[in-house]
């Protein structure tokens, strides 16, 4: 029985996974808005690039 004990008590596994599901929802949540506003890697690179010339 003390081994079950010892299993509820111990949070770090809970902490670890609450902190992955804040890094996936705010991850998601920068691709949505990139995509949303239209923002392209490739056309912002363009843009640099013909400004450099």
């Amino acid at each position: 029985m003390s081994i079950i004990q010892k299993l509820r008590s111990n949070t770090k596994g809970a902490t670890a996974i609450e902190y992955g599901l804040i890094v996936a929802l705010v991850s998601l949540a920068c691709t949505i808005a990139f995509i949303n506003l239209g923002l392209s890697l490739t056309n912002i690179f363009e843009t640099l690039t013909n400004a450099m010339k």
